[in-house]
């Protein structure tokens, strides 16, 4: 039997690198392709709109900012705001899939996975590499085998987000088709504290053990990645390294199964509502009369040239009002 180091090589060339640490090195962002399938972002921006200023929300409750923070900033007389920008919503997008479709999508996700783990324990972040034999399935066949094989491991449903492409500093974007998944192991995940775990096939029964085991059969790799500390921020980066099939007006790349699939899960998805992060009061829409040259070339910028994303500013500027609520009519 060879050892952990000599199985991780192995797996690695065929498989490449599947962990998820993309900040470890320099990506280069250029153009991804591959038949029907590329990168998301690298579409044609649908309007004019996209990534445009829309509008402002804010608290202006002054009366309740009157506080000193623990590092000497002293909000008194301030207001918080936050520049809302015209969104698409589409992952082909270059302006909006980052911080528009990606946004959207993680939402959901935590949401529903937040749900979910209420009866089926923690949700772990796991690959799914599909061997080199079936990299000319198409994406649906893709798919359907992917769930089968998690179920074989004991992943009883959760999130697959599709990646077409892997990366490396050598050949950069290049085509090795594989799922993230954000799902439920029956039982849980225990092989990540097991003191055993660098020498773990000797039919154990855990995750890993099960794994290798149906492995031998499939070629399916399925690996289960370091605790997660955010259900949100994970699907949000891995949606922004995702893959979208070209031609497709609704190509859905997060889709569910198992016991979170729309048919066996239902949850009424309640976004998070936009709070001040001092008095906790709900921002309303607001509108700025004032002339300080900072604050309008925030108001008057699109979203990539916005260097913030939220701020704090004067209620009032010499002596008069430079920010007023807008009335719902």
């Amino acid at each position: 039997m060879m050892d952990s180091a000599e199985l991780d090589f192995n797996l690695r060339k065929e498989f490449g690198d599947w962990d998820d640490n993309f900040d470890e090195f320099p990506v280069d962002d250029s153009f991804a392709t591959y038949g029907e399938f590329e990168l998301v972002g690298h579409g044609k921006v649908t309007n004019g709109f996209c990534g445009k200023f829309s509008k402002v929300y804010g608290c202006s409750r002054k009366h309740l900012h009157n506080r000193i923070t623990l590092d000497g900033v002293n909000y008194s007389g301030m207001g918080y705001f936050k520049p809302v920008f015209n969104s698409c919503d589409k992952p082909s997008c270059p302006v909006c899939y980052k911080f528009g479709w990606a946004i959207r999508e993680a939402r959901k996700i935590e949401a529903r996975l937040a749900e979910s783990s209420k009866r089926f324990g923690l949700a772990e972040h796991i690959v799914c590499s599909v061997p080199v034999k079936d990299y000319g399935l198409s994406y649906e066949a893709l798919r359907s085998k992917a769930v089968k094989v998690l179920k074989v491991r004991g992943v009883v449903g959760g999130c697959l987000i599709f990646h077409g492409f892997r990366y490396n500093l050598v050949k950069h974007w290049y085509w090795s088709p594989h799922f993230h998944v954000l799902g439920h192991i029956l039982g849980g995940y225990r092989c990540r504290g097991c003191k055993r775990k660098s020498n773990c096939l000797k039919g154990c029964g855990g995750f890993d053990d099960r794994t290798w085991q149906a492995f031998q059969k499939d070629g399916y790799y399925v690996k289960v990645l370091g605790k997660r500390k955010s259900v949100y921020h994970t699907a949000w980066y891995q949606l922004n390294h995702s893959s979208v099939k070209r031609g497709v007006v609704r190509f859905h790349v997060a889709t569910w199964f198992g016991v979170c699939s729309y048919r066996k899960l239902k949850v009424t998805v309640e976004f998070k509502k936009r709070v001040c992060p001092i008095c906790k009061h709900e921002l309303v829409e607001h509108f700025y009369c004032g002339r300080k040259p900072d604050v309008l070339a925030v108001l008057r910028s699109d979203r990539d040239s916005c260097g913030k994303r939220e701020f704090f500013a004067d209620i009032e500027e010499n002596g008069c009002r430079a920010w007023v609520e807008c009335v719902k009519s």
